[in-house]
């Protein structure tokens, strides 16, 4: 029987496990470049090259109606500062006299037009840009990668809500002429943060954050404050995080799988090694 100490290890563990981090980590990079590819061929299905033409609403010699709205902002604008219950009912037609008039929303002309209100959704033309399929920067572009712009020209038809002091638009439906946007699209788009812009910010985003309801009534989209009552979301966390469950999921198996596999080859070297030592001292 010898003596020696032994402090044998067997190296194919360590090696095992490197090799196995190597191969799921190029996995994981390779999967997100393949999705990444995907959803952009996915998306130029229904989208175009070119904006199309969103009639902004002429604002010359509308004076008096131009003052009815500001007075009618005004109005409520200062009954929700002062903390008293009030209510704003602004029709299609306002919102995009507003949309024309208003600085505020200059970001929003010739992309985004109200064209009708109901009971249950509220339908707007619509042109946003989009980021098309991955490509190697051209010269004068910045950086490695770059795109080409892709536009999502059509009709969304969507309900407003609240979330996190915010209005946004859960939407249940986008029309393109001849073409059929995919449901998956339409998970990570909803609920659309059309107000993002002004969340925590004076004016606006102020008011906003008072609101303890946007309804729909027939013809207009109704924002209510009730005095005393706090703020609260019509649309869940859970519906925002839909879209995203799948992916998540999916890498989170990945992950599980790996140190699964890492706890196998640890035991199994463990194992070898303690095997080895016996044999050593037998000796």
């Amino acid at each position: 029987m010898k003596n020696d100490s032994v402090s044998e290890k067997s190296p194919y563990a360590g090696c095992a496990i490197l090799i196995a981090a190597l191969l799921v980590m190029l996995f994981l990079i390779g999967f997100s470049i393949s999705v990444l590819f995907r959803q952009s061929n996915e998306i130029a299905k229904f989208t175009e090259e070119k904006p199309s033409v969103v009639e902004v609403s002429p604002i010359e010699e509308r004076e008096a109606e131009l003052n009815r709205l500001a007075e009618k902002i005004e109005t409520f604008r200062l009954a929700v500062s002062d903390g008293k219950s009030a209510t704003m009912e602004l029709t299609a037609e306002e919102m995009n006299l507003a949309i024309a008039a208003y600085d505020s929303f200059k970001d929003l002309r010739g992309k985004f037009r109200v064209t009708s209100i109901s009971q249950k959704q509220i339908r707007l033309e619509i042109s946003f840009q989009l980021n098309g399929k991955p490509r190697m920067a051209k010269e004068g572009e910045g950086g490695w990668i770059a795109s080409d712009a892709r536009y999502l020209n059509g009709t969304m038809i969507a309900k407003p809500g609240l979330l996190n002091k915010e209005i946004v638009l859960q939407i249940s439906e986008i029309e393109v002429p001849g073409k059929k946007v995919a449901e998956g699209f339409l998970g990570q788009m909803s609920p659309y943060r059309i107000a993002e812009r002004y969340a925590g910010k004076e004016g606006i985003g102020s008011v906003m954050s008072e609101l303890t309801s946007v309804e729909l009534g027939e013809g207009a989209v109704r924002f209510v404050k009730i005095a005393g009552e706090k703020p609260k979301d019509t649309i869940t966390n859970t519906q925002v995080d839909t879209a995203s469950h799948r992916l998540f999921t999916f890498f989170a198996i990945a992950a599980c799988l790996f140190l699964l596999f890492v706890a196998v080859v640890i035991f199994v070297g463990l194992r070898l090694k303690k095997r080895n030592q016996a044999a050593v001292w037998e000796e």
